[in-house]
């Protein structure tokens, strides 16, 4: 038995969500512009989003509208705002239709764009994949793997990190999600899962010859092909990959996923876990190559573990709080999706103004995660602020969201905390991250966060 399918532009309750008419207060119109006729303000967008925000608030608060991509967007920016957003009682917020301009060709239903029930009952199915048990077969894994790339980093005088980590983050997840695969086929995976992603934000949105989104799409039938042609073997087998876990999962009805649902599942988790993770562990180094001292603190505490095998076991994961709050500064500073799509499904208010229904949504973690009035010193790298002494009590819950909110919080969380604390707990007790004196990286901000000079960065062999 298989879940029931439902039209990829159309949620299961969209329908009977959009009655109920707003109700009768005075609202204001959100303000805002077009710009340049036809492509608006996609070019100010890409050059630099979190400058063009910066302005766009100062001049209409924060609440406006911008022609984006060929698509009114209204951007949001208070923590409030994101509250009712994410959390989204009254379901009156589409992800599907949020993120199906930007994804949907590439990563057509997968988790983040199915909504409201379908989600639920999705994610239902999709949860024993990242429980206990599999979480420590994915640590295993990881243990092994992980302190063979880094010595081969090593044996080089200098690396630019971001793709080297790429490459390790694709590994892992190769070897997470299916097990054991041929070298060139997860080089041919890695080029498609590239594309996908670089087409989702091309200016372009049609698939014409030679264009990014063909790219995309050729790449997203590669990377399909493959997947369907594993699934009859994963179904019979008893692996521990979360393909396999994936091909038997069952909810408590006996309900499982079809093969095409396996197949945009795993296309867009595969992306998600190590597009994601890449970003954000190289902004996590970047961050420690340019304060030595907190590597030092970072050190200690992985000493402080006591355990006699390098790296960290799966039930000492929560003995490292304070790199888990160094990970969570520098997704702060720099969240790896700078922002975050919704679409109305009925008029609603927002921060008392009126949001029509079919409206875009963008909210803008990379603004309000630098945004001083929350942050003090927001350009300042400080993990403390993730602790009770840093404040984190009274901070808005929803001031931080580099995983979003709600039931759309993302399901790898806790993957990725793992996988980071695993490739410190690997580094720094071995090496010394270092970057020239005075460095710091540009960052392009889309589709994902990443430097642009790929950060170069020499790992010094501790005594």
């Amino acid at each position: 038995m298989t879940l029931a399918k439902t039209s990829q532009n159309q949620s299961p309750n969209l329908a009977s969500l959009k009655e109920g008419p707003l109700k009768e207060v005075p609202l204001k119109e959100v303000p805002g512009e077009n710009g340049w006729p036809i492509i608006g303000n996609t070019f100010k967008v890409l050059k630099n989003p979190v400058e063009y925000g910066q302005k766009m608030r100062a001049k209409y608060g924060d609440m406006y509208y911008s022609n984006t991509f060929f698509k009114k967007v209204v951007n949001v920016r208070s923590p409030e705002a994101y509250q009712q957003i994410l959390m989204d009682r009254n379901k009156d917020f589409s992800s599907e239709r949020g993120w199906n301009h930007w994804i949907g060709k590439v990563f057509p239903r997968g988790l983040m764009l199915l909504d409201f029930d379908e989600h639920k009952a999705h994610r239902h199915i999709m949860a024993p994949a990242f429980k206990t048990q599999p979480m420590k077969h994915y640590c295993d894994v990881m243990n092994q793997e992980i302190p063979l790339r880094i010595k081969e980093w090593a044996d080089k005088e200098k690396i630019e990190f971001y793709p080297s980590i790429k490459q390790l983050s694709l590994d892992l997840a190769t070897k997470v999600f299916f097990g054991d695969i041929d070298d060139s086929l997860a080089k041919k995976i890695n080029t498609s899962l590239t594309d996908m992603v670089l087409a989702s934000v091309a200016p372009i949105r049609v698939a014409l010859p030679f264009t990014q989104m063909s790219k995309g799409i050729k790449g997203r039938k590669f990377v399909s092909n493959y997947i369907q042609s594993e699934i009859p073997n994963r179904r019979a087998g008893d692996g521990d990959d979360i393909f396999s876990h994936m091909c038997r999962a069952q909810d408590d009805e006996g309900n499982s996923f079809s093969d095409q649902e396996i197949i945009d599942h795993m296309n867009f988790l595969w992306m998600a876990a190590h597009d994601t993770i890449t970003s954000s562990t190289t902004t996590l180094v970047h961050e420690l190559a340019r304060h030595p001292e907190w590597q030092d603190k970072l050190r200690q505490e992985i000493a402080d573990l006591g355990q006699n095998e390098p790296g960290v076991s799966y039930d000492r994961m929560h003995d490292l709080p304070l790199t888990e709050c160094a990970f969570k500064e520098a997704l702060r500073i720099h969240p790896p999706v700078p922002s975050i799509a919704r679409e109305t499904v009925r008029d609603v208010e927002i921060d008392g103004f009126h949001i029509p229904q079919g409206t875009h949504i963008g909210l803008m973690p990379a603004a309000t995660h630098m945004d001083e009035d929350i942050w003090p010193e927001p350009e300042k790298f400080d993990p403390l602020r993730f602790t009770e002494s840093g404040g984190v009590k009274q901070r808005h819950k929803y001031a931080w969201i580099p995983f979003s909110g709600g039931a759309h919080m993302c399901i790898g969380l806790h993957f990725a905390y793992m996988q980071s604390k695993l490739i410190m707990a690997h580094l720094l007790p071995n090496y010394e991250l270092k970057v020239p004196e005075g460095y710091q990286a540009e960052f392009q901000m889309l589709p994902l966060t990443k430097p642009k000079d790929g950060l170069p960065i020499t790992l010094k062999k501790l005594s």
